[in-house]
């Protein structure tokens, strides 16, 4: 059995929504099997002499296509961490790429260790030491196979990776790009932290401007004032969070933990609530909203958009008939079970699917891949000839107008474009093409709902791209 109630492994319940996809295809049956079938698992056992004691470890590292390469996924470190759940994400990382045009086929890796058990240094050891196996196996290399961080992870740990890469490849020029997530010393890119979260934020923006499917289940367009809960206050969790309630008007009204629950029906003010958490500090003591200690029964909770941020299996057939929002948007992998996908279906609940809404971080770690191989940042060409232009466009309105323009407007105009610019506005806009194309097909096609729909994009893709290859 699945976690939280499911009576699908994570597996079992995304090939279960692949299998009704490929229902509305017409690819054959021996191809199909192809793209579902996760094409290799590598398995690493290793020590590592921490003190006086040797301590031994399990990873995976998962490449689930070869359609294209390099295969690209994140790394996560969890003790609950199992071969399972690697190759399941791997298969999400292949449908996700292919749905937002992202050139990179699916891999996802793991190691079974809980981190917070480690000291800084010993942390280093381990992953340098799990990074020597996968390097010389071509798991991790710029042209085959590119990490990011996940659960467990960040750009700490993909810090120690690249240079663990480079010391064992130094004339390799795109060393650098061999993962991605990495901090910004390192060669990585602004806005990779927030990537998820804002990608959630661009995917909802989308959804809540389509009036046609709006319509249909009474539900007003636009986000002002709608009202959301979060379960899960992660990076993902958060920014997806704060990018709503700060720039778009929504209403966080609560924020769900494992130890509970955080309520604000006016509205939680996220940064203070994350620093508070960041302090040590728990929800129950929180001054900025009243405590509830069922987090499960907080999902139930009346909203007009419920973002799971977690982990997979949250929303499964024992709690879907419970659920009250009015959206839920998978901002986790897997948070919605195939069972309870079913169930919020014949409730009228829309779902917009993981595979789809949860891919800003792999298109942002896409635009830091591609700057790590040009060896130059965005916006370096262009920036001081557009300031050039703006200062020439000021000259010529001031000459025309017989006005000078205030320097406040001036000053705004000459900042110019920021790198962080044109990632945003990047991610913005193949959030946007992916959702018009997953409506596309769903309306079109006449399918029964968005997942479905974005999975069929997904395969119909990945089949078009193994045609031209020799299997």
């Amino acid at each position: 059995m699945g976690k939280n109630g499911s009576n699908y492994s994570f597996w079992e319940s995304t090939n279960s929504i692949v299998d009704e996809a490929l229902t509305y295809t017409k690819i054959p049956s021996n191809l199909a099997d192809q793209i579902k079938t996760c094409n290799s698992t590598y398995t690493v056992r290793f020590g590592v002499q921490l003190g006086k004691k040797i301590h031994n470890f399990v990873g995976w590292r998962s490449v689930h296509s070869d359609h294209i390469n390099p295969a690209k996924g994140g790394i996560r470190y969890s003790i609950d961490a199992n071969q399972d759940e690697v190759e399941s994400m791997a298969a999400l990382m292949s449908y996700k790429c292919a749905i937002v045009d992202v050139p990179f086929s699916g891999s996802k890796g793991a190691l079974k260790i809980d981190p917070k058990k480690y000291e800084r240094s010993e942390l280093a050891r381990i992953t340098r030491r799990f990074a020597q196996e996968l390097i010389k196996r071509d798991l991790i290399n710029p042209s085959q196979n590119v990490p990011a961080p996940d659960l467990g992870t960040s750009e700490r740990e993909m810090a120690w990776i690249a240079d663990e890469y480079q010391k064992l490849n130094p004339n390799d020029i795109n060393g650098k790009a061999c993962v991605t997530g990495k901090p910004l010393y390192k060669k990585g890119i602004a806005g990779r932290n927030e990537a998820t979260g804002r990608g959630v934020q661009f995917g909802l923006r989308e959804f809540f401007q389509d009036k046609k499917i709006l319509d249909k289940k009474k539900i007003e367009p636009g986000l002002e004032n709608k009202t959301v809960i979060v379960q899960g206050l992660g990076k993902v969790g958060y920014h997806a969070a704060k990018c709503l309630s700060e720039d778009d008007g929504c209403k966080v009204i609560s924020v769900v933990e494992k130890s509970g629950s955080l309520i604000n029906e006016d509205g939680l003010p996220v940064k203070k609530v994350k620093r508070w958490l960041e302090e040590g500090k728990t929800l129950k003591r929180c001054p900025y909203g009243k405590f509830a200690s069922n987090s499960e029964k907080e999902l139930e909770r009346e909203c007009d958009i419920l973002i799971p941020a977690a982990v997979e299996n949250v929303i499964n057939k024992n709690n879907a008939k419970q659920i009250n929002a009015k959206v839920i948007a998978e901002a986790a992998n897997g948070p919605v079970t195939f069972n309870a996908d079913k169930i919020l279906n014949k409730k009228g609940v829309l779902v917009i699917p993981d595979v789809y809404l949860n891919a800003g971080g792999v298109i942002v770690s896409y635009f830091e891949w591609v700057r790590n191989i040009s060896q130059m940042r965005f916006g370096r060409l262009e920036k001081r000839r557009d300031e050039a232009q703006i200062a020439q466009l000021i000259n010529v309105v001031e000459k025309m107008t017989g006005q000078k323009m205030p320097k406040v407007d001036k000053v705004k105009l000459f900042d110019g474009v920021d790198e962080i610019d044109l990632i945003r506005s990047g991610l913005n806009d193949m959030m946007v093409d992916a959702y018009q194309n997953i409506r596309g097909q769903m309306l079109r096609s006449k399918l029964p709902n968005l997942k479905i729909a974005a999975f069929k994009l997904a395969l119909e893709k990945i089949a078009g791209a193994y045609d031209t290859i020799a299997l």
